[in-house]
């Protein structure tokens, strides 16, 4: 069966994160998570004009590798990543598609002036993994309170879900692999 890539973009020193989150990409998808190092410039998408990183951009260098033939890849980084339509993102994904970028920059507990907490980080990480990548199986946002694929606005809204999906779109899951 194949992996789901993950690719680290500026995240050196963050292994206890990649592994946290490979434990839970195993446990919520049931692919053998592999770490490959980009293949491509990660200053590409860098926007200096707003100091951020434009993930659609990410996005498009994480499809060009075409000798993988991971099911799914997905971008980690700690980067600050924006869209042009938001101030920033968590992260992004191709609906129905195979990638799906996320960042911690605005997970971190320091972003928002509180000590840092790394077991809060793991969480965050992992729950917004796990909804980008739902995007990629095709699922839009929920209104179930605590599905890992409701929409999160606000860091806090993170902390409010689970890291797992609601019966419905656990469902829509199965049926898109």
């Amino acid at each position: 069966m194949p992996p789901i890539l993950v690719v680290p973009i500026y995240f050196e020193g963050r292994h206890a994160l990649l592994d946290s989150l490979g434990l839970r990409l195993r446990r919520t998808f049931g692919l053998e998570p592999r770490i490959r190092q980009p293949w491509f410039d990660p200053e590409i998408p860098f926007q200096p004009a707003r100091s951020q990183y434009n993930s659609t951009l990410l996005l498009a260098q994480l499809l060009r590798d075409r000798e993988d033939e991971a099911e799914r890849v997905i971008g980690v980084t700690a980067v600050d990543l924006f869209i042009p339509v938001l101030t920033f993102v968590f992260g992004e994904a191709q609906l129905g598609g195979r990638a799906a970028v996320v960042s911690i920059h605005r997970l971190r507990s320091e972003a928002y002036g509180l000590p840092s907490d790394e077991r809060l980080l793991a969480g965050r990480l992992d729950k917004e993994a796990v909804h980008e990548l739902g995007h990629t199986y095709g699922l839009v946002h929920c209104d179930v309170p605590d599905c890992v694929m409701r929409s999160s606005t606000y860091v806090e809204e993170i902390d409010f879900k689970s890291a797992e999906f609601c019966p419905a779109c656990l469902a829509e899951v199965r049926a898109a692999r």
